[in-house]
């Protein structure tokens, strides 16, 4: 239930497959999905523990996180405003769009605390093996998450066909592509749980 509800990860999914097509919104969702296997790694071999312990080590994951997101709405700000359409500027995008997700993921600490706080809930057994059993949850949340994900990158590369037809619809979505990671640095920055 946590996946689908619309948080920013999911809307900016929805923004890039709407902007892009569903093939640049999945490779965003599968470099988001690869970066809960560091967070996985952190809390099973408990550098988490640290990471938590340390309100200065902290605040410097936010604050490293919203700068390169605030780094990335300054990309998309210089970029033209339109909906891609030929396949050789997507093709140049795909690793562009698996590394963005990837490090939106890794440099968001709130991941981190949240397995913290979820993943230790459902070993199974307390006593023995507890990073395989990290490994496994870890593995499980990332295929519940991509699935999600995907069905959302699918949905909104069908409103891609739809909204190529019209072109001024381009600039809408750029600065809304903007607002998101905008909106994403400052939650990251404004919240103070840890």
């Amino acid at each position: 239930m946590l996946t689908i509800s619309p948080g920013p990860d999911i809307i900016y999914v929805l923004v890039i497959g709407i902007r892009k097509g569903f093939k640049d919104a999945f490779l965003l969702s599968f470099g988001l999905v690869s970066g809960i296997i560091i967070h996985t790694s952190l809390v099973a071999f408990g550098v988490s523990t640290i990471i938590k312990a340390s309100p200065t080590v902290f605040l410097g994951i936010k604050i490293l996180g919203a700068v390169y997101l605030l780094y990335l709405s300054y990309k998309v700000f210089r970029a033209p405003a339109e909906i891609q359409i030929n396949l050789s500027s997507t093709q140049q995008s795909n690793t562009q769009f698996f590394v963005q997700g990837f490090w939106m993921n890794v440099l968001n600490p709130k991941v981190t605390l949240f397995f913290m706080a979820f993943l230790p809930a459902f070993l199974w057994d307390k006593e023995s093996g507890q990073v395989i059993q990290f490994y496994v949850l870890g593995v499980l949340f990332m295929l519940q998450a991509l699935l999600i994900f995907s069905v959302v990158a699918l949905l909104a590369g069908r409103c891609y066909k739809i909204l190529t037809k019209y072109p001024k619809s381009s600039l809408i979505l750029k600065y809304l592509q903007i607002f998101v990671f905008i909106f994403m640095a400052l939650y990251i920055i404004l919240t103070h749980e840890y």
